[in-house]
């Protein structure tokens, strides 16, 4: 069932509130009011809204001054200005600023009925106007043909067609991120932003911050206010991964926010409101840690609503070849034919713990040794024959290594800073080897 349109009335005039309350709830929309500037901005932190009908003159100022901000802040908003002056100049300067319409009381209804609807129309096409200037080409997810992957799949489907919070479980490197923004592109919140954080990067106060936000002055590097994650994701998604390395003291107020909707930030006491789907994703055993008193039992309940299991390489043996070669082509566009048989039975008896980002990491260091010609098995050292590692490899192939610092600065065209990206090395430790080779 679709949501009612929410609008936001905005007038110091109580009678006027109360006959724009009536029209917009027999009309079918639901509503908020507000009499000043002030409480129409503390509407907008704690709840979302379809349209604002404006007064011109309120007690705190006037509302043609903050047009611009509203329409920089809420793009989609539609926004109708009223005022008992009407001039011509006026309405100007307020569509000129992002006034969708400019009305004179007293409102004739019919009309203001006839402005929020092309309004909404409007405010529909500066949303897909949005997401079309900022649509990057589609990402096509590697699926497999595996029945273990064909069913994690069928899940994400099913999880995209709803909004009930996704647990995506699975190893290190098995793919959850691309699972979980494949599952917001894929769902009626596509349009509306996709924020991740990853939980085991950032502990305590500053993933508290992170997620939260924070007012001024709210600890000690706190040096000006900061929109927190949950904000960002409104009428979005916020996907936690690693979410089982959460702090126990940050589950307790986490779990407070996925049961009300409604947050705040560090050192503020108003409360803010945002109307996020979650995702989350962990390589950890929850169970295990609740045993533990690691994770709190109550949060798994809340977050494991639709749990999806995302399987590691080893147990998709037969997708090895294809995923070598969506994964080859991905970092080399168009090239073909690019690994040879030997090479790709290396792949296929190899255990992968790193599963599909060690396969990528593998792969790009290949590309780069193989200098523009197949990857051969020698431009694959640390797998042997028999899919092991072989130990103390790469320490004795000290000329491939060379090529492969030679070919990441050629590509890099010379920037040891973009070539120690390409390497995974940092840029000291490529300025080291840079300056043993020229010995």
């Amino acid at each position: 069932m679709t949501a009612k349109r929410r609008i936001l009335i905005v007038d110091d005039d109580p009678s006027i509130r109360s006959l724009f309350s009536r029209f917009v709830q027999d009309s079918g929309y639901d509503f908020r009011t507000a009499a000043s500037l002030a409480a129409m901005w503390k509407m907008f932190r704690s709840h979302s809204f379809d349209a604002v009908l404006l007064d011109m003159n309120l007690p705190d100022g006037s509302s043609l001054d903050c047009v611009a901000q509203i329409r920089e802040q809420f793009p989609h908003l539609t926004i109708v200005m009223i005022t008992a002056n009407a001039e011509l100049p006026l309405a100007v300067e307020a569509i000129q600023r992002g006034a969708d319409n400019f009305l004179e009381k007293p409102v004739n209804l019919p009309s203001l009925s006839a402005y929020l609807k092309s309004g909404f129309e409007a405010g529909a096409l500066r949303r897909h106007k949005v997401v079309r200037d900022r649509k990057k080409p589609p990402f096509v997810p590697f699926r497999g043909s595996s029945s273990d992957m064909r069913h994690a799949w069928e899940l994400a489907g099913i999880a995209a067609r709803n909004s009930a919070a996704v647990l995506i479980l699975g190893e290190t490197g098995t793919g959850k991120g691309v699972f979980a923004r494949w599952i917001h592109e894929n769902s009626d919140r596509a349009e509306r932003p996709f924020v991740s954080v990853n939980c085991s990067g950032l502990r305590g106060e500053m993933l508290a911050s992170e997620l939260f936000g924070h007012v001024k002055g709210a600890f000690t590097s706190a040096v000006s206010d900061k929109t927190g994650l949950i904000e960002l994701a409104s009428e979005g998604t916020l996907f936690l991964d690693e979410i089982g390395d959460m702090d126990p003291e940050l589950q307790a107020r986490f779990l407070k926010v996925i049961e009300e909707k409604h947050y705040r930030r560090l050192g503020e006491a108003e409360e803010r409101f945002s109307d996020f789907r979650l995702i989350c994703a962990t390589h950890q055993d929850l169970q295990k840690r609740c045993r533990e008193n690691l994770f709190r039992e109550d949060l798994l309940f809340r977050i494991n609503v639709f749990p999806l299991t995302v399987p590691p390489v080893r147990k998709c043996r037969s997708d090895i070849p294809a995923l070598a070669d969506y994964l080859i082509k991905s970092l080399a566009p168009g090239r073909e034919d690019v690994i040879t048989d030997e090479a790709l039975n290396l792949l296929k008896k190899y255990g992968w713990p790193g599963n599909i980002r060690e396969m990528r990491n593998l792969l790009e260091r290949a590309l780069l040794l193989a200098q523009g010609g197949p990857i051969e098995a020698r431009h694959l050292p640390g797998l042997s024959e028999n899919g092991a590692e072989r130990p103390g490899s790469e320490l004795n192939l000290n000329h491939l290594e060379q090529d492969r610092i030679k070919a990441a600065m050629k590509q890099a065209g010379g920037s040891a800073g973009e070539a120690a990206r390409l390497l995974g090395l940092s840029r000291a430790t490529l300025y080291r080897k840079l300056k043993k080779m020229q010995k």
